[in-house]
């Protein structure tokens, strides 16, 4: 018999506290308590949100941005380590299970970074560790390079889970690898990136990029997507004055749901801080493979 769950999801849209990872971590074990509280059973997280994304590689200098990689370097965290255990803790005590971007120091290099989700089980377990594949553009300042030894679609109570970080959620042969293991829910978490050329709307490219996984995989996709904060908008426009008119640019942040049918489910969060939430019902994903299952009949 087969017995899919039915569960509700939230997907987070904030901005962490820049580089104060201590305080970024309590905000997001609040933030799991608050949508914990309102009935969610699994909770997304931005990309790299413990505790900064590297918005300086878009404005400065490799040399100008030398001393904010420090800072980078310096907040970042281990995994395993105390930040992670403290995560792991509030998801055991809330029963949830919870999909986080961090910005990982290899334990044997100061200096080496990567783009990394962990995936956390609603019992308090480190399940998986995935390493963003490429970094993107202006990224490859900051991150090394993943691979895919953790390329993984893990068992959970909210049935199979995978996740990309922004970038790597147009990555085809990252995404089937997913579908192959047999994904029904995927997280994409994601940046608010206002420092794109000025024809670009990120939003609707986030949109577009989770819809194109879910319409193809018949599978629900969580969006999670960062904010910019004002913290984070004055401390680069002092940094780079002329860059203040780029980051209070709008239509940057795009956080929601998309069905098995491509559609987004509900009022998706644009720009805004806040949680969004959606019921979700893995039996949707039955019907719509009898036309295009791509990993079965239809490949």
């Amino acid at each position: 018999m087969l017995d899919l769950p039915k569960f509700k999801a939230a997907a987070i849209q904030a901005a962490p506290i820049f580089f104060d990872t201590e305080a970024t971590v309590d905000k997001a074990c609040a933030l799991i308590a608050e949508a914990a509280a309102n009935g969610a059973k699994l909770i997304a997280f931005p990309e790299v949100f413990i505790s900064a994304y590297p918005y300086w590689n878009w404005i400065m200098s490799p040399v100008d941005g030398s001393p904010w990689f420090e800072k980078l370097c310096r907040s970042a965290i281990e995994v395993p380590g105390p930040e992670v255990q403290r995560l792991q803790q509030c998801a055991r005590t809330h029963k949830v299970n919870v999909v986080i971007g961090v910005n990982e120091r290899a334990s044997n290099s100061i200096a080496t970074l990567y783009n990394t989700l962990l995936t956390i089980a609603d019992d308090g377990r480190l399940l998986g560790r995935h390493r963003k594949l490429v970094p993107t553009w202006a990224e490859k300042l900051t991150w090394a390079n993943g691979d895919a030894s953790a390329l993984r679609v893990h068992q959970t109570s909210v049935g199979p889970l995978g996740s990309l970080a922004c970038g790597e959620n147009t990555n085809t042969l990252a995404r089937f690898a997913l579908l192959a293991q047999g994904e029904l829910v995927h997280v994409a978490s994601f940046i608010g990136l206002p420092v794109t050329p000025a024809d670009y709307d990120m939003a609707e490219a986030i949109r577009v990029r989770a819809t194109a996984h879910s319409f193809e995989g018949k599978i629900f996709t969580i969006v999670s997507c960062s904010t910019v904060s004002r913290e984070i908008v004055d401390l680069m426009s002092n940094a780079m004055p002329s860059a203040r008119k780029l980051f209070d640019r709008r239509n940057c942040a795009f956080s929601g749901f998309i069905g098995p049918d491509g559609r987004v489910i509900g009022e998706p969060l644009i720009d805004d801080e806040g949680i969004v939430y959606a019921e979700i019902d893995l039996a949707r994903c039955i019907q719509p493979r009898q036309n295009h299952d791509i990993i079965g009949h239809y490949n």
